[in-house]
């Protein structure tokens, strides 16, 4: 009767603080908590995904040739300003 009792209180308390203890953990409140904000969060269509993928991957290479263009010329022309420099 007494290991019985002891089994109940190890039970209800001493693994019942443990877990309340590792709910409180400040890592795993975070986790849980994150968890919770994802799924308040309405998510786009696939289609929307798709579409702003392809628009920022669209004007990045416009971008990158332009400023490749605009490099390629300051690179030309101060070549020629070097060498105009140096037949002077």
């Amino acid at each position: 009767m007494a290991r019985e009792g002891f089994l109940i209180y190890f039970d209800t308390f001493v693994i019942g603080s443990m877990f309340t203890r590792m709910l409180n953990n400040p890592v795993v409140r975070y986790f849980r908590e994150a968890r919770e904000e994802l799924r308040k969060v309405t998510w786009p269509q696939r289609r929307d995904v798709i579409l702003y993928a392809s628009l920022v991957a669209i004007v990045s290479v416009v971008t990158a040739a332009y400023f490749g263009l605009i490099d390629w010329l300051f690179t030309i022309g101060l070549e020629a300003l070097v060498k105009l420099t140096n037949s002077i």
